[in-house]
């Protein structure tokens, strides 16, 4: 693996990874901590340093440990070809879901400032500019 490779493989781990810490805090309200992700490996007999963790999370660095990504994928109920990115590894339906209530939200912002901003526009204009921004959001990529 190139040094480019491996910098693009870290980033597509950590943009995983704060994905699915979005997804729990979605499900429990809560992020969950290093502290409740390292204890729930050790469990498991793997062990995950703080700065290791926050490698992974930030995208600093690649880490190739089968046990952490079978560790983590269990603590966040994914499958470990998902959170290593496999080509053809299915997006997870509760992922899925999260995804579509962002972009949701996102798109609901972006109309309530674009009636607030524009002010005294007509219906028929404010209807022009809501559908093509759902036609905009429907084209999002999803990573």
């Amino acid at each position: 693996m190139t040094e480019d490779e491996s910098q693009a493989a870290a980033e597509d781990l950590a943009k995983r990874l704060r994905l699915l810490m979005d997804v729990a805090v979605a499900e429990s309200g809560t992020e969950p901590t290093y502290s409740q992700i390292a204890d729930y490996l050790r469990e498991r007999g793997t062990n995950l340093s703080r700065s290791r963790w926050t490698y992974m999370v930030n995208g600093h660095r690649y880490v190739q440990d089968p046990a952490v990504f079978e560790g983590l994928a269990a603590f966040f109920d994914v499958d470990a070809a998902f959170l290593l990115g496999e080509n053809g590894a299915a997006t997870p339906e509760k992922v899925s879901a999260q995804l579509d209530l962002v972009r949701s939200m996102r798109a609901a912002k972006v109309k309530s400032y674009a009636a607030r901003t524009l002010g005294d526009i007509s219906p028929k204009a404010l209807n022009a500019i809501t559908k093509f921004l759902d036609e905009e959001m429907t084209h999002m990529p999803e990573h």
